[in-house]
């Protein structure tokens, strides 16, 4: 495993880099708030099937660093799905098998939904990852709006000078609340947590949460691409999706399988909760090989 960084779009991305330079392209995203380590198990048994496996830290994590400080800190979808297509230009990866869960799992989404050329197959944690902004402030069922209290705090400006102020002890709690049955030891949040201190990492965030509510505008730069994601555009590439059935903030994704035109498998996680990837890195990696198969 190696750890590397190059210019992509409006970036310097830090990743780790496993398994052999000439293997076949698997790129794989973390989530809110965790970082590459949640891939720390899986991305080496994907090495060892002969996988060259690349694990970003997403704009505002880790080392990864914006090119120019009036590039806006956003954190919206569009973003995320220009970046990742720019790190595969930057590496000239031309087609991948992308994974990820949670905000990286939506940058797998959207590049799969728009730039299907680009991906050999797709492994989504929580389905159908894009969001529909549109929508964003029909209310919803009241556990889900109990589970979504950290979005509606974030929109305020005492929520922004929370997380400003204890980004890790806000981390730690929602890994606590998200995944209920991961008896995650400090020294594993610590390994993950590091990666909060970015410079970025608040101000992303923030505008994240905000944008998918429509609160705030988005970058001018991907806006063409936010409105391609407006018209929901289904998923055609071979995918498998997950969910955990002990996750803390989201529900079973089951009503998610019509927007797979694709060939489509929907696997459960009996007893995981939101990190799927780290919490059930062996079934995690099995997913991954599956889907590309899958993928014929």
């Amino acid at each position: 495993m190696d750890v590397r960084s190059v210019g992509a779009g409006v970036l310097s991305v830090a990743y780790r880099e496993y398994g052999p330079a000439g293997g076949w392209p698997c790129i794989l995203g973390h989530g809110f708030p965790y970082d590459v380590e949640a891939y720390a198990e899986a991305a080496p048994l994907l090495a060892e099937a002969g996988a060259r496996v690349i694990v970003p830290w997403l704009r505002g994590y880790g080392p990864t660093r914006f090119l120019k400080p009036d590039t806006p800190r956003s954190g919206e979808q569009a973003a995320l799905g220009a970046d990742l297509r720019a790190l595969m230009d930057a590496l000239g990866i031309e087609r991948a098998v992308l994974g990820g869960y949670d905000w990286g799992g939506r940058a797998a989404c959207v590049v799969a939904a728009l730039w299907p050329e680009r991906v050999t197959a797709l492994v989504s944690g929580n389905s159908y990852n894009i969001q529909d902004i549109a929508r964003a402030m029909e209310p919803a069922a009241p556990a889900a709006e109990a589970a979504y209290w950290y979005q509606y705090y974030f929109h305020s400006e005492r929520g922004r000078r929370g997380l400003a102020q204890d980004r890790r002890g806000i981390a730690r709690l929602l890994w606590r609340m998200w995944s209920p049955t991961w008896a995650f030891d400090e020294a594993t949040f610590v390994r993950s947590a590091a990666a909060f201190d970015n410079p970025d990492f608040v101000d992303v965030v923030i505008h994240s949460y905000r944008h998918r509510y429509g609160l705030v505008p988005g970058d001018p730069a991907v806006a063409d691409i936010e409105a391609a994601l407006s018209r929901q555009p289904p998923i055609a590439v071979p995918a498998i999706t997950i969910d955990g059935d002990a996750d803390g903030v989201g529900g079973l994704t089951t009503h998610h399988a019509a927007m797979f035109t694709g060939p489509h498998e929907h696997r459960v996680f009996a007893g995981a909760g939101h990190n799927l990837p780290q919490e059930r890195p062996a079934d995690w990696a099995r997913a991954v090989l599956n889907a590309r198969k899958l993928a014929g």
